[in-house]
């Protein structure tokens, strides 16, 4: 039960990713608020996790919105007390196979606006939140293409890139303060979403990774566990591939 007493925040946590790891982190013992921009997806994830609802709160919230993400923390600490682990995972794709100059200019600000600049304003809430508690850990979800290049998926590409460096910023500036930052790069992951692709997407998917599979959602939680944990004391400013051997090729 490495999280007793933790109260953790997890982004885009009504399907996916975000679900697993906010599951996880209940089973380590932690308080969760479950932030996604739809309300209903949030309070099944908490009901399904968390019958009693003791230890869960559903949060209607965008990464978007600065004054949305200011009140999601706001309500974690009244209803918890503080605020001790974040997982910044709200995330979207956009097209894929669509050349630079091609990218419709909404798309673009689309996908840069809910996956680097969400959590940009995700963090800009949580850190005082967390220096206020004098410790806190924060895992930003980037992407196997935040190290690589992905022809096709420049908007994504460089959010994903963009998180990193952000990652790296952040953990130097609180590196003294007992509040530690560290990246995760996903290869492709089992969602729910890219299940239902169809066997010939997941199966391309799948061959894209040496190993020749898709990771579990549960293998990225374990991992986000592990970096939110006392455990990893001493890790920040990392980026944490799990991708199969994807970015070793």
């Amino acid at each position: 039960m490495e999280f007793t007493g933790k109260v953790a925040l997890v982004t885009g946590a009504g399907t996916g990713n975000g679900e697993a790891i906010a599951e996880r982190l209940l089973a380590g013992d932690s308080s969760v608020g479950l932030v996604g921009r739809r309300l209903e997806p949030i309070m099944a994830v908490c009901k399904k996790i968390d019958p009693v609802g003791d230890r869960t709160l559903a949060i209607e919230a965008d990464v978007r919105d600065p004054a949305a993400m200011q009140s999601a923390v706001r309500h974690i600490v009244e209803r918890f007390g503080r605020l001790d682990l974040a997982v910044n995972n709200a995330g979207i794709t956009g097209p894929a196979g669509t050349p630079v100059q091609s990218l419709e200019i909404e798309i673009w600000k689309e996908v840069i606006e809910t996956d680097l600049t969400g959590i940009f304003y995700s963090m800009k809430y949580e850190i005082p939140a967390m220096l206020e508690n004098g410790s806190g850990a924060i895992v930003n979800m980037s992407s196997a293409n935040g190290v690589v290049g992905l022809a096709g998926m420049a908007a994504y590409t460089a959010a994903k890139h963009g998180i990193i460096g952000l990652t790296r910023s952040a953990a130097l500036e609180l590196a003294e303060s007992n509040v530690r930052v560290c990246a995760v790069a996903p290869g492709y992951i089992a969602t729910p979403r890219i299940v239902k692709s169809g066997k010939d997407v997941t199966d391309w998917m799948a061959s894209t990774h040496p190993m020749k599979r898709l990771a579990t959602r549960e293998e990225v939680a374990d991992l986000v566990a592990y970096l939110l944990s006392d455990r990893a004391a001493f890790i920040t400013g990392s980026v944490h591939s799990i991708d199969g051997g994807y970015t070793a090729q």
